[in-house]
């Protein structure tokens, strides 16, 4: 927003010549009160300051706001803002009606009349000219005047177009207004209006109607200046795409006690040009409301708990117990003494971001200035590390090392993303969130696996064809009342797979992430795993499998079905893993071992055996590694061989050729031992129904 230093001057007229408005742009700056563009506007002007301000300080969003915080920084006094008005000419109240006291806390109405519409004179124009504000008339530029003055949304109304009295109101389904924009609006039933007993004037707090707008030939004016809820003007803000001056500072707390305040100096400046006040201002407030906004419970705030936080100062002095009291009245806090070092403070009603002692402490430190603290490091304390560091980190490492980049999908789910990949038991269901996102993020989502296949779907969607990637996450199951959150971790995989002496091209992926899965699983210390060929629904029969360690499901994993794949427009096979991380990480870490490189040769013998299709290499491998031979550093299948014909290798069987790698840590290998183990592999295996092929 744009701030003009010659009209912020005007409210703290005694800031020291030395502080030029330079100065000031970086004082405000190291307070919070961010200045990002100094410009000069000549002619004794001063400057334009360019200013971000926060969300939260909805009350530094004008020109008297930010005076404040001058006033505060410098110890001056803060001019207070003139908004006495002409003796009304007869004591007649207009009738204002609230019928939604929960979105209305507070509304003010000052009738005027004989009003003369005109082109705004004086300081509005100055100060509008000076900002580049289009000016419309002295009526309308009155209350734009104000807003950027002191920060509270007002708006006139004609008079004469208002039938009856004023009705703050809910709107009915499908009535029409027509806003100052020039856009006719069909209203919902949960819109908050200003209306008279006939129609609606206005949406609450976002833009005023047309049918009731200042012209050049409106005489009698009806200035309203109100509170209305944040979250109602929010809800209508958004519905209607109309982000308004006044929505953005209604949105974000406006000041409770501002509207009467605001209400005069709007109506005193009409009156510049003309007209008289008829009936004292109305101010209507629920007291519900006032209590919950401007007259809060006070704060009780320790001064040692202010030094505590805030720590070494540069000067001597440090944080006193004056310089606290001095800082948080110029802010607005009443402070009331209590015993020892305590106060009880009264926060005041345009800070409804000061909740907690610990917001008045960051007050006192904001406006004493970060600067102007020691750089001190904090004091050695014990850190300590959740118990399953280490496991998330030794899971992290290993899928890294095997070619997985670690991601992060959403934490939320859609319902029917659940019902597909997550079974709902009794104590296992799925939870609702109150207030959903989108129709795509219903649930706190119960399994990763939903969230990997859209990542995968994005990467092959940009044309990136082989992905690796994994995410160790939270899972929630339970009710709304019971959330029961675990560790998971999802693998996912998709891309031409080279073919293996054991598997074919096609098969590649799921053997990569079963190879990927048993990894893990060697990490741990546990009993056998074993597996079953049941599977999830979304997994294709038989190229699935799952993963037990006793009774308990620790995995599964295999290839998404034909059906999900088309309906997600998945143009290649993808594969997927989900792991118990929970169950993992009962389990203890195998500790790591190493050993020295042998310094002596190393022997390597090929097998050629031929078996029936019926015998699996896990059996083969199982049966060389029985025979206890320590030497043998390396056992693998390095060619597997069929014939279809069936000429060199009969029909149901296939060749195999078998590696070993002999080789010891402390002497050369003689000629005799090594005989003696090849014998003993070539019993072995053929006690398994193989034949040694011709040649061996």
């Amino acid at each position: 927003m744009n701030i003009l230093t010659k009209w912020l001057r005007s409210y703290v007229p005694n800031i020291p010549a030395e502080v030029d408005d330079t100065q000031l742009a970086e004082d405000l700056t190291l307070r919070g009160i961010a200045v990002e563009g100094v410009h000069s506007l000549g002619d004794g002007n001063g400057h334009l300051f360019e200013m971000d301000i926060t969300t939260n300080r909805v009350d530094a969003m004008n020109h008297y706001g930010i005076a404040r915080e001058a006033a505060t920084i410098y110890d001056l006094p803060l001019a207070s803002l003139n908004a006495t008005l002409p003796p009304a000419n007869s004591a007649a109240a207009f009738p204002v009606r609230i019928e939604e006291p929960g979105l209305c806390g507070r509304f003010t109405a000052q009738v005027l009349r004989d009003v003369k519409i005109a082109p705004s004179t004086g300081v509005v124009a100055e100060m509008f000219s000076l900002l580049q504000q289009k000016q419309i008339s002295n009526a309308v530029d009155a209350s734009n005047f104000v807003l950027l003055g002191m920060g509270h949304p007002t708006h006139a109304f004609d008079l004469d177009k208002i039938e009856g009295g004023i009705v703050v109101r809910l709107a009915h389904k499908g009535e029409k207004l027509k806003l100052l924009d020039g856009t006719e609006r069909i209203l919902e039933a949960d819109d908050l209006v200003v209306a008279d007993e006939r129609k609606a004037l206005a949406l609450a707090g976002v833009m005023g109607g047309w049918d009731s707008m200042i012209t050049a030939e409106t005489k009698n004016i009806l200035v309203e200046a109100a509170w209305f809820d944040p979250a109602s003007i929010r809800k209508s803000s958004r519905r209607h795409g109309l982000h308004t001056d006044a929505s953005h500072r209604f949105e974000r707390g406006a000041d409770f006690n501002a509207a009467p305040i605001a209400n005069r100096l709007v109506s005193k400046l009409i009156l510049e040009s003309g007209g008289y006040v008829e009936g004292e201002l109305v101010d209507i407030v629920v007291p519900e409301i006032a209590a919950k906004t401007a007259s809060r419970t006070a704060i009780s705030l320790s001064v040692k708990e202010v030094q505590r936080h805030l720590g070494t100062t540069l000067a001597d002095e440090g944080i006193t117990r004056e310089i606290v009291a001095q800082y948080l009245t110029s802010l607005g806090c009443t402070l009331e003494a209590q015993t020892g070092d305590l106060f009880k403070a009264m926060l005041p009603s345009w800070r409804l971001d000061l909740e907690r002692e610990i917001d008045l402490v960051e007050e006192v430190a904001r406006v004493y200035g970060y600067n102007k603290f020691a750089n001190t490091l904090p004091s050695p304390g014990v850190v300590i590390a959740q118990p399953t560091a280490a496991a998330e980190a030794a899971v992290r490492s290993r899928l890294l090392a095997l070619g997985f980049s670690e991601s992060i999908s959403s934490t939320f789910a859609s319902q029917a993303e659940s019902d597909l990949f997550f079974a709902s038991t009794a104590g296992k269901g799925t939870i609702a969130m109150e207030n959903p996102l989108s129709d795509e993020a219903t649930l706190l989502r119960p399994s990763l696996v939903p969230g990997m296949v859209t990542m995968l779907a994005n990467n092959l969607n940009r044309d990136v064809r082989e992905v690796r990637l994994f995410e160790q996450g939270q899972v929630f199951a339970g009710n709304t009342e019971t959330v029961n959150e675990a560790a998971s971790l999802s693998l996912g995989l998709t891309g031409t797979g080279a073919a293996s002496a054991l598997y074919p091209a096609a098969d590649a992926g799921f053997y990569e992430l079963k190879g990927a899965v048993e990894s893990l699983f060697t990490l741990f210390d546990h009993a056998a795993v074993k597996i079953a060929a049941e599977a999830p629904k979304w997994l294709e029969a038989g190229r699935s499998a799952s993963l037990y360690v006793g009774e308990k499901l620790v995995a599964v994993i295999g290839e998404l079905t034909a059906t999900e794949r088309d309906a997600r427009k998945l143009r290649q096979p993808v594969f997927l893993a989900e792991v118990d991380l929970a169950f993992l990480y009962t389990l203890p870490l195998k500790n790591v071992m190493a050993r020295e490189l042998s310094r002596y040769q190393a022997v390597e013998r090929d097998f050629s055996f031929i078996f029936p299709d019926a015998m699996y290499w896990q059996t083969i491998a199982a049966a060389i590694k029985a025979l206890g031979i320590q030497e043998l550093t390396s056992l693998a299948p390095v060619e597997v061989f069929r014939d279809a014909k069936g000429k060199n290798v009969a029909s149901g069987h296939y060749a195999l050729l078998l590696r070993c790698v002999f080789q010891s840590s402390t002497r050369t290998l003689r000629e005799d031992e090594l005989t003696g183990w090849w014998s003993a592999i070539i019993a072995s295996l053929s006690n398994l129904g193989g034949v040694l092929r011709d040649g061996q």
